[in-house]
């Protein structure tokens, strides 16, 4: 007897060695292999498709998928013609570039708990999907908690979701994961 493949056995089949592949990863990581089960985390495999999405404020080439660059570029012009520049400081990452993340600060001393708090697992991050963004504003430091103070989070709060882009990390959000002021997500219609 032949097992034909069918595109649900076939993605059945790529989610499981996803999901063995995740499993290596956190174990070399020391992140509990529980941890998954106990937090309420969805899987992010990473897209077939990403479009160029220019530098980042640093200069470093970033990628989205394309409706997700497409709502951002939109977004980034309707702040500019009202006076606020939104600044892209990052977008997709890959799974290994989440692990690295991971490592460095494991290098440095740092508890996988204590990481846990501010990086989400590798196949965990909304950044392997290429719909998440992290964004800033000239008159702050990036990634704190001061963009909350700016006029572009003000601007934001307003009209991302007019752009269908969602605050992921508001404070005491059911992920665990610390307030993340800049980091927005691009919705699909449901």
């Amino acid at each position: 007897m032949s097992h034909r493949v069918t595109p649900d056995n076939l993605t059945l089949k790529l989610e499981s060695a996803f999901q063995s592949s995740l499993a290596e990863r956190h174990q070399q990581l020391g992140i509990p292999a529980v941890w998954s089960a106990q937090n309420k985390w969805s899987l992010h495999p990473e897209p077939s498709d990403l479009a160029d999405a220019g530098p980042d404020c640093f200069g470093r080439p970033q990628r989205m998928i394309p409706a997700a660059l497409t709502a951002w570029q939109q977004m980034q012009a309707a702040a500019a013609a009202e006076g606020i520049n939104l600044m892209l400081i990052s977008a997709f990452r890959s799974v290994d570039y989440q692990c690295e993340l991971i490592r460095k600060k494991l290098d440095k001393g740092q508890s996988i708990e204590q990481i846990l708090t501010v990086n989400a697992a590798p196949g965990f991050s909304e950044h392997h999907t290429g719909r998440a963004i992290d964004l800033g504003a000239d008159d702050c430091l990036t990634l704190t908690e001061d963009f909350e103070e700016t006029p572009a989070f003000r601007w934001l709060q307003a009209n991302a979701q007019n752009f269908k882009f969602l605050l992921s990390y508001p404070r005491n959000n059911a992920a665990g994961i610390c307030y993340e002021p800049w980091h927005w997500c691009f919705q699909f219609d449901e």
